[in-house]
């Protein structure tokens, strides 16, 4: 918004964040395939679909090397790997769009859709329960709860959940933060704002929790520092969620890059999924 900051961009300019998540919106307008929403990604980093100005300036370590794969082998789906280094927030940043699709998929099969879509990238299991998690918040909200109950509401359903899906014992310990319920009282000097996809996580539900406004919430959440375009990017996916669109500051519209591309990508990405 102030422009020529740390990649010399100018007013308006979004990263990597937004463009893989109207990647993966475009693939919901097209019919959505797993393969369409990997085309696209990979799209954006070779053929810059989907940027703000006709470049790529930002990009995780773990997104390019998978985009490298696909680059390389076009049917190698998922290319995401699997290691502990794969959990980064490279998923989390671009899965918002999934809730406004199948929403009356069953569990398991909810979680395979975001598995999948995560491990585009991010292969980790612990990445995709970050995902589905931050999607059930997502979920609650858009059932017309408040963040302060949509949080807690996520927390009670998700020990079962869990345990259906039979995620592994020794990935629960990685959630105990996050679903204990306290993350609003939380001293901000022990919240985390980097690339770690449940550092993100917890600073972004933090930052919903604790503030009453969509401005509010995503400053909140750049002014943590660090990883400041994606802590932004999820903690104003949920706040656009339940504050609405008209929450959002005039003057962040008006200089928004490639506006009327966004509004026009938002409305057939509707009618894709069945909602608009």
């Amino acid at each position: 918004m102030r422009a020529y900051g740390t990649h010399k961009q100018p007013a308006g300019t979004w990263s990597d964040d937004a463009s893989l998540t109207f990647c993966l919106a475009q693939a919901l307008a097209d019919g959505f395939t797993l393969a369409k929403t990997a085309d696209y990604s990979r799209r954006w980093y070779y053929e810059q679909l989907w940027t703000p100005h006709g470049t790529v300036f930002d990009i995780g370590v773990t997104t390019r090397e998978a985009l490298s794969r696909l680059q390389a082998d076009e049917d190698l789906i998922p290319a995401g790997g699997t290691d502990e280094y794969s959990n980064g927030n490279g998923a989390l940043m671009r899965i918002l769009p999934l809730a406004f699709y199948q929403t009356d998929a069953s569990l398991a099969e909810r979680f395979q859709l975001i598995h999948d879509v995560s491990a585009i990238t991010h292969g980790h299991i612990r990445s995709a329960v970050a995902c589905f998690l931050y999607l059930e918040v997502a979920r609650h909200l858009r059932a017309g709860k408040s963040p302060a109950a949509a949080y807690p509401e996520m927390c009670r359903q998700a020990p079962a959940q869990l345990a259906e899906l039979d995620i592994p014992a020794r990935e629960l310990a990685h959630f105990e933060v996050l679903l204990s319920g306290r993350l609003a009282d939380l001293p901000v000097a022990t919240i985390n704002s980097g690339g770690y996809v449940m550092h993100t996580l917890e600073a972004s539900l933090r930052c919903l929790l604790r503030h009453e406004t969509y401005a509010e919430a995503v400053l909140a959440a750049v002014n943590l520092g660090d990883d400041t375009d994606t802590t932004g990017a999820v903690t104003g996916g949920l706040a656009g969620l339940y504050y609405g669109e008209a929450a959002i500051p005039p003057e962040w519209l008006a200089v928004l890059a490639r506006r009327a591309n966004i509004e026009a990508l938002a409305v057939a990405a509707a009618l894709g999924t069945g909602i608009g």
